[in-house]
């Protein structure tokens, strides 16, 4: 068998976000159908994040496992010969068999759109968070900083929809870079935030609570206390989906990985 990856990008804004669902148009729906039909196969492709409803990609990644020898980059041109013009596959390679899109992530990055003028262009629509009101972007970009690290983020969660699964995932995660910036071609800002893994709504409720900082409402001193609070009732609202875009992921270097296991044979033989 051999195993595909995928770089894909998508407007997400008439999809019923990235997991299959009966009835409903998703990314991953539309991208097994397409695959089957270019295999002649049953082909289930596995993403590395599952983006919600009306959330954009600039960047996700998926694989699938496959008997067909057509050539990768003969995959990408049928892909994107046959799937609707909304998703694209940007680049398709062969990959090792033990490659995991999901599991072997090792960073996200996310980017929110916020547009601030005051007349939203129509070319925007669904595709940003409009809002021409005041905002204090300063006190905005030390607030994205208290985010990074390591910490509980239990209070900038939403419910995985299941009080199992709530009640045994942990609600720690990674930060490595969250920042305000400004578009200075554009009457636009972004907050971009890299992370090793990111819970249900987590962008979305940062960016609520950052923007209530912006209009005055929460001084950035107070975020670390609802950290500490763990009461997702604390966070800012959870803002809507279309300003939010999976910019990219990153997997280890397989040419670390295949060093690594010459080193070991080396030693092993020594």
């Amino acid at each position: 068998m051999r195993n595909l990856k995928l770089t894909i990008a998508y407007d997400g804004a008439d999809f019923h976000g990235w997991q299959i669902q009966p009835g409903v148009p998703t990314i991953q729906g539309a991208l097994n159908d397409v695959a089957s039909q270019i295999t002649q196969e049953k082909i289930f492709v596995h993403g590395a994040s599952r983006t919600d409803a009306g959330v954009h990609a600039l960047g996700q990644v998926a694989h699938f496992k496959t008997r067909s020898l057509i050539p990768a980059a003969e995959f990408q041109r049928a892909f994107n010969a046959l799937l609707p013009p909304a998703i694209r596959v940007m680049a398709a390679e062969e990959v090792g068999p033990d490659f995991h899109s999901r599991w072997q992530s090792q960073a996200k990055t996310y980017s929110y759109r916020i547009y601030r003028g005051a007349v939203l262009p129509p070319f925007e629509y669904r595709r940003v968070l409009h809002y021409s009101g005041p905002l204090d972007e300063a006190a905005m970009s030390t607030a994205a900083r208290e985010f990074e690290g390591e910490h509980d983020f239990e209070t900038f969660a939403a419910s995985s929809g299941s009080e199992d699964d709530d009640r045994n995932r942990t609600s720690v995660r990674v930060i490595y870079s969250s920042q305000i910036i400004r578009d200075p071609g554009r009457d636009e800002i972004a907050y971009v935030v890299r992370g090793q893994s990111f819970l249900r709504y987590m962008v979305r409720k940062i960016v609520g609570t950052i923007l209530e900082v912006g209009k005055g409402r929460l001084p950035p001193a107070d975020i670390p206390e609802l950290f500490a609070a763990r009461d997702r009732s604390r966070s800012g609202p959870t803002v809507p989906p279309e300003g939010l875009y999976l910019v990219s992921l990153e997997y280890p270097d397989p040419t670390d990985s295949l060093a690594s296991t010459a080193r070991r044979r080396s030693q092993s033989s020594a």
